[in-house]
């Protein structure tokens, strides 16, 4: 006992009491670094989960980082489009914001920082909706997007529709004190569903239009890009997939919960290199500054176009 009472007598002269060390020995509590880390990986929505989002969107940052002496070279040539160069600069933006959202997923479920996720939560969707709807204000625009004036039309139009999403879920979070971003399977609250339900719906049927003009006597009026309907296939399936969800979580169906979850996942780990491999890759790539005819090239080998294109 002695021999224990003097080692008990040395540790406490060496290691301050409130260090990590001195918990462990005293009483064994669990390191409090080793407990974050703990809850950042495995709480709130589980390991894997978490890690697919922070690799994908960790992976598409190093990407970009990877490509951007070629890529700022290649817009700072003489020339170059107005409309690529901001849309540029908004991708690497939002890439940021949304791997410090995938980053930070235990806030979801941590005490004390509900209305720091639910800003970020905001911030973030905000910024990936604003790169959506301008590249659908784009499409609308059809093969006549270019220029200083085609970039001022594109971010009014997605402006706008941004500035009015922002403020309704402002309401709800801020006014009403709806957790939009806190999902809780337990409680599921009608009127937060409902409001994902119309705003899916609405980016459904967006898509859904651009989808039959693209197979109507209207699709001249769209790029003359096969990328550009595959692009429009898939938001339509994962929207289309979200409206369904949303409406079995609303009315209390542990499954919507789920597949809503993997919406979310898939949307928020793989739309930004999808946006960029649509509308950006080749643009960095090509070498001819050219591109509007390698673009009707592959629409006529990919058999998109009416018979005559000459």
């Amino acid at each position: 006992m002695e021999s224990v009472s003097s080692t008990d007598s040395f540790l406490q002269s060496k290691v301050h009491p409130g260090s990590s060390i001195w918990s462990l020995v005293r009483g064994g509590f669990v390191d409090s670094n080793n407990r974050m880390t703990y809850n950042w990986l495995f709480e709130c929505h589980g390991f894997w989960h978490n890690a697919l989002l922070m690799t994908a969107s960790l992976l598409f940052v190093l990407y970009l980082v990877s490509q951007a002496r070629r890529s700022l070279l290649k817009l700072s040539h003489g020339g170059r489009s107005y409309i690529m160069m901001s849309y540029y600069v908004s991708l690497w933006l939002v890439s940021l914001l949304n791997l410090t959202w995938c980053c930070l997923q235990s806030w979801e479920c941590a005490r004390g920082k509900e209305v720091a996720w639910n800003v970020l939560s905001l911030l973030t969707t905000t910024g990936m909706l604003f790169l959506e709807v301008s590249l659908v204000a784009f499409l609308f625009q059809g093969n006549y997007a270019s220029g200083l004036e085609a970039l001022t039309r594109t971010f009014m139009i997605s402006g706008l529709v941004v500035c009015l999403d922002l403020l309704l879920k402002a309401v709800y979070l801020f006014g009403f004190g709806i957790p939009l971003f806190i999902d809780n399977e337990e409680n599921p609250l009608k009127i937060k569903w409902g409001l994902w339900v119309i705003h899916r719906l609405l980016l459904t049927a967006v898509y859904g239009c651009i989808i039959f003009m693209y197979n109507s006597r209207w699709m001249e009026r769209l790029p003359a890009r096969p990328a550009f309907y595959k692009y429009v296939i898939i938001m339509f399936i994962i929207n289309a997939t979200a409206v369904f969800a949303c409406g079995l979580t609303g009315n209390g169906a542990s499954f919507g919960m789920w597949l809503y979850g993997a919406t979310i996942v898939c949307y928020h780990a793989f739309y930004l290199p999808l946006l960029y491999a649509t509308f950006l890759a080749d643009f960095f790539q090509e070498e001819d500054l050219d591109l509007e005819n390698t673009y009707y090239s592959e629409m006529k080998y990919a058999s998109f176009s009416v018979a005559d294109w000459e």
